[in-house]
């Protein structure tokens, strides 16, 4: 019998304020559930505006603890509720003064299991991230959820290889990398870069993208969400470039063996040759 786990993912247009943004991914998170879908993830900093155009200090009103704050605490009884795996993107403070760029991950049963703190913070022109946030120092975790074995990388760190591979050595199926990137710098990279960390990792991606443009900068963010499976193709379509989407699809994880056991790219690393790679 196969292992098909039907997931989720929303991009989503700014509403104004975070109450409204909460609630509209709950009916999301409702209608995913209807569909039958065991797992969702949500945008970058999904309950807030991409507040990082700008370095003003009225924006770290936006973060909230993790996992006490009230958006996890909601999206723990959405769990509940929908008995699915939630990933859940937002503005976190930890104490005064260190704040990160987070994403909780809470199972099916309303169980908190943990957390990612986005480790790549980038600082150029419309992405001024290091004003608020802390690089992530909580390394590379892979939680085990009633769907299967789920990781979280976040926007900028798709960049990266490495952290794609140590998600895979820790044992990923499927990744969550929510985003928020705009047309012009690099759509060109968004429908290359996770399909080929899914072929180089062989695992499956679920590349989330904000969409519109919103009231702190004329960033314009481009949709056009996606699954890729662990041979680089996506699962379905892409969502739209202009306007608000849920997708679901179906993804077998009796795949992710079957391309291990065919390409064979673990099988053939060569750890003790890359010593370099992680010299300053």
């Amino acid at each position: 019998m196969a292992n098909v786990v039907r997931a989720a993912l929303v991009q989503a247009t700014w509403t104004g304020d975070t109450a409204s943004m909460v609630a509209k991914h709950e009916e999301h998170a409702r209608e995913a559930a209807r569909q039958g879908a065991k797992i969702i993830g949500f945008q970058e900093v999904f309950n807030a505006p991409y507040f990082c155009q700008v370095q003003e200090p009225e924006h770290y009103r936006w973060a909230e603890p993790v996992p006490d704050g009230p958006t996890v605490t909601r999206m723990r009884e959405i769990a509940r509720e929908t008995g699915m795996v939630v990933v859940v993107p937002v503005f976190e403070v930890e104490q005064s003064g260190f704040y990160f760029n987070t994403a909780a991950v809470i199972d099916a049963d309303g169980t908190y299991l943990g957390k990612y703190r986005k480790h790549h913070i980038p600082q150029v022109k419309g992405f001024w991230e290091k004003y608020y946030f802390k690089p992530g120092n909580l390394g590379w975790p892979v939680f085990d959820t009633a769907v299967g074995k789920v990781g979280v990388y976040i926007c900028y760190d798709r960049h990266f290889p490495e952290g794609w591979r140590q998600l895979g050595l820790n044992g990923a199926q499927l990744v969550y990398n929510p985003s928020a990137t705009s047309r012009g710098l690099s759509a060109h990279l968004w429908q290359l870069e996770q399909p080929a960390a899914a072929v180089a990792n062989e695992y499956f991606v679920a590349a989330i993208n904000r969409v519109g443009q919103e009231e702190y900068g004329d960033n314009d963010f481009y949709g056009t969400s996606y699954f890729v499976d662990p041979r680089g193709q996506f699962v379905g379509e892409p969502a739209s470039d202009k306007g608000e989407e849920l997708i679901v699809r179906d993804l077998d994880f009796d795949l992710i063996d079957e391309v291990r056991q065919q390409w064979a790219f673990y099988r053939d690393r060569r750890p003790d040759a890359y010593e370099g790679l992680v010299q300053p």
